[in-house]
């Protein structure tokens, strides 16, 4: 398994007969990776799992993955996306009215409900049926609810924030795109989103056991794989296709946070996941569990 050569990690016959029942669809080595997850958890699973990366770097896709494995080996795993709990479209309106315009447009903090996060991760921790979230990003609104019950031996948060962490005030001061010093010169919009990072995300994320990171070369990338996933949206559905000019704007929104998120997690990362321009898994890091 090239995956495991990466880390030099010894590679089991679990690891080995998971694999082979994964979905063939996906690519192999993100097939491995989720193996060899589930071959180093599957004695004392963490628990709560924050499964992090930038846009198209393959989150949806591994924690599927991670959930089949799971499945194969006879434990109970619930994934749930960060994208479920965004605000409903007339929240985030009325975000933009009290706050910022800028924030109207999902995905940056701010614009999830993660008091509901939170208290949907305690109660998965029981046996009583939970209603979660389901967001639907062809009406960009929330479009009701999914019913799942405990108890689950490992949850998924994935998301491309989890495990973001605020700034200092002084690297805020000077915007980073045009759509920063356009739309945002007074910095209003990013300090109130460095805000959010610090009193509604952080609780969260204090309760995650492990992160796994996929790290992408860098925002170009992003971009290009961003853009490769409007281009497969089926012309037959709700859901606009953007195109190359409106992913640009999209992911500027992301831009500034993202970026702190490339130079300072992956010291802090369980699973250091470095995928290259190829969106080939290029190295991997594992952190010793204590």
């Amino acid at each position: 398994m090239r995956v495991a050569e990466l880390a030099g990690i010894e590679v089991g016959e679990r690891a080995r007969s998971c694999v082979a029942v994964l979905d063939p669809r996906a690519p192999a080595d993100y097939r491995e990776l989720a193996a060899l997850m589930l071959d180093a958890w599957h004695r004392e699973p963490p628990g709560l799992v924050g499964l992090a990366g930038g846009q198209g770097t393959g989150k949806t896709t591994l924690s599927r993955l991670v959930d089949e494995a799971c499945r194969h080996e006879g434990l109970r795993c619930c994934v749930l996306s960060i994208d479920d709990f965004y605000l409903p479209k007339v929240d985030r309106r009325r975000l933009a009215e009290r706050v910022h315009p800028l924030f109207e447009t999902r995905g940056p903090p701010g614009t999830h409900d993660m008091g509901l996060c939170a208290a949907s991760l305690d109660a998965l921790r029981g046996s009583a049926p939970v209603r979660l979230p389901v967001f639907d990003k062809g009406l960009d609104d929330r479009a009701g609810w999914r019913q799942v019950t405990g108890p689950f031996d490992l949850l998924v948060l994935e998301g491309w924030c989890v495990g973001a962490r605020p700034v200092e005030e002084a690297a805020l001061e000077a915007p980073i795109n045009s759509l920063e010093a356009d739309e945002d010169p007074s910095g209003s919009w990013r300090r109130a989103v460095n805000a959010a990072l610090q009193e509604s995300y952080l609780p969260v994320w204090e309760r995650l056991d492990l992160l796994v990171l996929l790290a992408a070369p860098g925002l170009e990338a992003i971009r290009r794989w961003r853009l490769q996933q409007e281009s497969q949206i089926p012309l037959d559905t709700r859901r606009r296709r953007m195109d190359a000019a409106e992913v640009d704007r999209f992911v500027a929104h992301y831009e500034r946070v993202t970026r702190a998120m490339l130079e300072e997690r992956p010291t802090r990362a369980d699973w250091l996941v470095r995928l290259d321009e190829a969106h080939r898994i290029s190295a991997l890091s594992i952190r010793p569990r204590a």
